[in-house]
């Protein structure tokens, strides 16, 4: 494919000051069963070429489902109309610096192809857990899915690029829902689709799959009894689960310097972030340490390369609570005079790319789980997001779990239901007081961030220790 694009490059006629070719093919398999029972199952192809053009300092998009040399010179000529348009309304003149000339590969890791296993034996696999989630008669629903996805891109540039990126993706989820009366409680395998990540079928293959199931059942069950969580200011421990959640949204998304910019304010808000906290915010305690990250093995949104050629390395986003740089392309730091990643992404061949979050991670502290929970006097420990609800300036939220614990006497004790805490962004994040080891450490994804007009729905990663909060809001369902 790269020589098919390089070639097409060389063919197309057209006065431009840099045009680059973005190659995808994506191949998606989606198996879904509830209650033992198949409810889908499809494959689906997408492939196509974007095209991007430089004229007058400015970049025009097109694309094409085709490598016919007249469907790209027409896609390539939508492009130049649309710079040069936009030429005339400038708002900050690029140059061929925010499209340097990379040359290279990239490949998921993987011991199980996603070949290996059959349909049947991905809808056996299902049938089966439904049938170790349904534990009792209070079990009303089970569900399980399981979601590959194979992705080749290609990039090639007029100045030289050439990148063959080759990603394969399994998402999974199981869940099963309990009830008794008028009460309903939905217990999941670490919130909905959170077991996202590069790899093959040894993903979801685990050696305590089954177990973990059973325990996912037995939790609904246990949900329906417990007590509400008690409405009080407290100390919140959060594990790495539902700290994904809390990274993305009130971390990710404020970070994002096309929301910073305003680019993003008329369809999914902006940030109370301002261009001169970079280098002076103090976003958290001196314990919190955010990376972007896009080298970890088997974390969902790893890659070599961003969807314009940008090659990838680790960076602090927040060291010891003070932010350091964004979340932006090469033209989003070029506009906004401060340091961002190599982050521009799109969701499909037919998309441009915009900024987006990939690997966002928080890195370990000290502290063992025992250790965290022993050293406190009462607090509620909370797992698996249920609900989110967050302003447009990432500033004020409000997040429910699944699952939690009251912790007395640096104890763990009874179950709780219905946990939900709230605040602020920069309020909570100064009232991080421990963050667990590398062995409380654990990293999950979601497929479904949503961003842009017209949408993209990208997949995202997320690292993250136990984490212990100080004085925070907590509350049950009825407050």
């Amino acid at each position: 494919m790269i020589s098919a694009l390089s070639q097409a490059l060389e063919s197309l006629d057209i006065a431009a000051d840099w045009v680059g070719l973005r190659g995808v093919k994506e191949t998606v398999e989606h198996r879904t069963v509830r209650d033992g029972l198949p409810q889908r199952n499809g494959k689906t192809l997408h492939q196509g070429v974007m095209v991007e053009v430089l004229v007058n300092g400015q970049i025009g998009y097109g694309a094409t489902h085709s490598l016919d040399p007249k469907r790209l010179q027409a896609a390539v000529e939508s492009a130049y109309r649309q710079a040069l348009a936009a030429s005339e309304w400038a708002i900050h003149p690029l140059t061929v610096a925010v499209r340097p000339k990379v040359v290279g590969q990239y490949q998921s890791p993987f011991v199980k192809p996603l070949s290996a296993l059959s349909p049947q034996d991905i809808n056996d696999l299902l049938i089966r857990l439904c049938r170790h989630l349904k534990v009792g008669d209070a079990i009303v629903q089970t569900l399980a899915t399981a979601i590959s996805n194979e992705t080749e891109s290609w990039f090639v540039s007029s100045n030289g690029s050439e990148v063959y990126q080759h990603f394969l993706m399994l998402e999974t989820h199981f869940s099963a829902t309990a009830q008794e009366g008028g009460i309903v409680q939905q217990r999941s395998n670490n919130g909905p689709l959170a077991h996202c990540y590069q790899g093959g079928w040894e993903l979801f293959l685990e050696p305590h799959l089954w177990e973990r199931a059973e325990q996912i059942g037995a939790q609904a069950v246990e949900l329906l009894t417990a007590a509400e969580c008690p409405t009080t200011r407290t100390t919140l421990v959060l594990a790495p689960d539902q700290m994904m959640l809390q990274i993305h949204e009130s971390v990710g998304h404020p970070l994002e310097l096309d929301r910073i910019l305003g680019d993003e304010r008329n369809y999914a808000g902006g940030s109370f972030v301002k261009p001169e906290d970079f280098g002076r915010l103090s976003y958290g305690s001196a314990l919190m340490n955010i990376t972007f990250d896009p080298t970890v093995p088997g974390e969902f949104a790893s890659y070599r390369f961003d969807d314009t050629g940008v090659p990838a390395q680790r960076e602090y986003l927040i060291q010891a609570g003070v932010l350091q740089r964004g979340l932006g392309s090469l033209e989003s730091q070029a506009r906004l005079g401060v340091a961002g990643v190599a982050c521009a992404r799109a969701s499909s061949w037919n998309r441009p790319p915009i900024d987006r979050m990939a690997n966002l991670n928080l890195e370990p502290g000290t502290d063992s789980f025992e250790d965290l929970i022993r050293a406190i006097e009462h607090g509620v420990y909370m797992e698996a997001n249920r609900s989110w609800s967050i302003d447009d300036q990432r500033y004020k939220f409000q997040f429910g779990c699944e699952y939690a614990r009251l912790i007395e006497n640096g104890q763990l004790t009874q179950t709780l239901r219905n946990p939900n805490y709230r605040a602020t962004t920069p309020e909570f994040w100064h009232s991080l007081v421990r963050v667990g080891d590398a062995s409380t450490w654990e990293m999950y994804g979601t497929p479904y961030c949503g961003k842009g007009e017209p949408n993209q729905a990208i997949r995202v990663g997320h690292g993250s220790p136990t984490c212990v909060f100080e004085n925070v809001e907590v509350f049950g369902g009825g407050a």
